[in-house]
């Protein structure tokens, strides 16, 4: 099978864009991507588009949105198809221009995300992330998305004594990183005692225990990695990637306080790869709300269920701790235009790796293998990559 490598990536600040619309955003982020490739690439050797959207603006141009955006930026011939997975629409974005890849039947492709969610009411924006669940037995029934996350994290508080207080310091950890991120839509950091007084969302959860609504883009440029030293001499390789599923509604579910689609992703993704969870060096993990980077800790395999609380104590996942976790700002500070998410955890990671985060205050020192986390919904599916630079 055909090993895959990154050769490029770009990304557009996150935030709220109100004269920028999906093509401008994409157009962005796809000319940063290219002017990232060290020696250059012709956009004539792009072979397909993969691009992640849930919505683009509330239903824009959504039956064709891929083809719109290539033939915006000059590639109208190339193949170009939307994947939807909710909020890990880019993850699988992601997914399927890896594996098309590695199935031999391209040699160099795109694997892209775009949202606009800032342009919508905020009645149209309830249905629509609402739509991530099950419609039937969960919204219609009057729960929300911040309603069944906040379910999950109760749960916790009961089976292994997490307190509001760990919620608040994954808010206060990711807000500080996201200061130190000039593309992160939140850029100023929260004291313990703000994350602890927000407005009340669902209990346990204050405002500052929920991402917000963002517009933005991400691209990557995959080729095949025998191929990557013509446009690079330092590719960024995938070398495991998994994904999983679950049932959408969690009353189906055997746990709320861990996520099988997660825990079977990284599975296959650490066997592909042949490491162990001990031998990631970050991580950038899908934080919607506080106590989904809790809960990601243990599936993912940092720690044992129901001790995730006690690596924010110790600081083991601080920017300068063991294994630093969403050196970005994570959804939370960074921001969350879902399309884009995974893709733009995929765009954090290759600049990392290679030492090319924008101040280095927040370059990550020595890191070779990383990994990526993409959570759909609550949790109905998830994809896990792992990504490592050469040499030492």
């Amino acid at each position: 099978m055909p090993e895959v490598a990154i050769i490029g990536a770009g990304q557009t600040p996150y935030g709220d864009f109100p004269l920028k619309g999906v093509k401008e955003l994409f157009a962005e982020a796809y000319q940063e991507a290219l002017a990232s490739v060290d020696k250059g690439l012709d956009p004539n050797l792009i072979q397909a588009l993969f691009l992640g959207s849930l919505s683009a603006g509330n239903g824009f141009q959504l039956g064709q949105l891929a083809p719109l955006l290539a033939g915006h930026v000059g590639l109208p011939d190339i193949p170009a198809v939307r994947v939807e997975n909710a909020c890990a629409s880019g993850g699988f974005a992601l997914l399927t221009a890896v594996q098309a890849i590695a199935s031999g039947a391209y040699d160099l492709v795109m694997a892209a995300g775009v949202e606009k969610m800032r342009d919508v009411s905020s009645v149209q924006s309830k249905y629509w992330l609402g739509i991530s669940g099950d419609t039937e037995y969960e919204r219609l029934a009057g729960s929300t998305f911040a309603g069944i996350y906040a379910a999950m994290a109760r749960r916790y508080m009961e089976e292994y004594g997490l307190k509001k207080e760990h919620l608040a310091l994954v808010a206060v950890k990711n807000h500080r990183n996201g200061a130190l991120n000039p593309k992160a839509q939140f850029r100023r950091e929260i004291t313990l005692e703000t994350a602890l007084k927000g407005v009340e969302v669902a209990y346990p959860f204050n405002i500052w225990d929920c991402c917000s609504t963002t517009d933005g883009a991400a691209v990557v440029i995959i080729c095949n990695a025998k191929k990557a030293k013509d446009f690079t001499n330092r590719p960024v390789k995938i070398i495991g990637w998994g994904a999983g599923s679950d049932y959408l509604a969690i009353h189906d579910r055997d746990s709320l306080t861990s996520l099988k689609a997660v825990k079977n992703a990284a599975q296959t993704a650490y066997q592909m790869a042949g490491i162990k969870p001990q031998d990631i060096d970050f991580a950038e993990v899908h934080d919607c709300f506080t106590i989904a980077e809790i809960l990601a800790y243990a599936d993912l395999g940092f720690c044992q269920e129901g001790q995730a609380h006690r690596l924010l104590e110790e600081g083991v996942t601080s920017l300068e701790g063991r294994l630093p976790v969403n050196a970005s700002g994570g959804l939370k500070a960074k921001g969350h235009p879902i399309g884009a998410t995974g893709i733009g955890m995929a765009c954090e990671i290759f600049h990392q790796l290679r030492g090319e985060a924008e101040r280095k205050e927040r370059q990550i020192r020595n890191g070779r293998t990383a990994l990526s986390h993409n959570v759909g919904g609550s949790g109905g599916s998830a994809t896990v990559f792992i990504y490592q630079r050469e040499g030492e």
